[in-house]
């Protein structure tokens, strides 16, 4: 049986979505329904956290296992609340690395998903979309530079969340978050990626 951590934030614990519709859960089925048994996952994941919030709360999670594979997705609320990219790099990077160690220190099993682009929902019809769009982008260019150079894999899902932020089927009520169906999308990327990692 194959084990699974998620870390992230609110696009990983899937606010306003039941838990079985988050893309951990949604991975989890679609694994297994390719025939790779896995646990249900562990999500240490919280709306609004940022890199450095996340870190803490893996720190009194206190975790000893290793697990057979880990996504992380952080950095959103970092852009959100106006930090520097040197300080989402500094913390990023300090992740990336405690993931990799809940992998058994095997980069081939972490899977990093890139930061969506809120900025194209209706709850942002009041900011500055170019802005955001911008932002989001050198943050996702650090996040895969900094993913690739430590031989983890980088999985993009930014570029789906901008083609369905304005549709009401991909978001919740908030009209900030996505639906399970945006999850979806998610969730078949990471499977097909970490199912052939797995199966090697």
């Amino acid at each position: 049986m194959y084990t699974y951590l998620a870390l992230g934030d609110s696009y990983t614990i899937g606010e306003q979505v039941p838990a079985s519709d988050n893309f951990p859960n949604q991975t989890t089925r679609l694994l297994r329904l390719s025939g790779i048994e896995v646990v249900d996952p562990v999500i240490i994941a919280t709306t609004g956290w940022t890199t450095d919030e996340l870190a803490a709360s893996i720190r009194e999670h206190n975790i000893r296992d290793t697990f057979s594979f880990v996504t992380l997705l952080i950095g959103v609320n970092n852009q959100y609340r106006g930090r520097s990219i040197e300080n989402y790099e500094e913390e990023f990077l300090q992740l990336l690395h405690t993931a990799i160690g809940f992998a058994g220190n095997n980069t081939n099993r972490v899977f990093v998903l890139s930061i969506p682009d809120w900025g194209v929902t209706p709850f942002a019809a009041d900011r500055d979309r170019a802005q955001v769009a911008s932002e989001i982008d050198a943050y996702n260019a650090s996040c895969r530079r900094i993913t690739l150079t430590n031989g983890c894999h980088h999985l993009d899902i930014t570029d789906s969340t901008r083609l369905h932020g304005n549709d009401a089927e991909y978001l919740v009520a908030d009209e900030l978050h996505p639906s399970g169906k945006e999850y979806a999308i998610w969730a078949q990327r990471v499977a097909d990626m970490a199912g052939k990692t797995l199966k090697k």
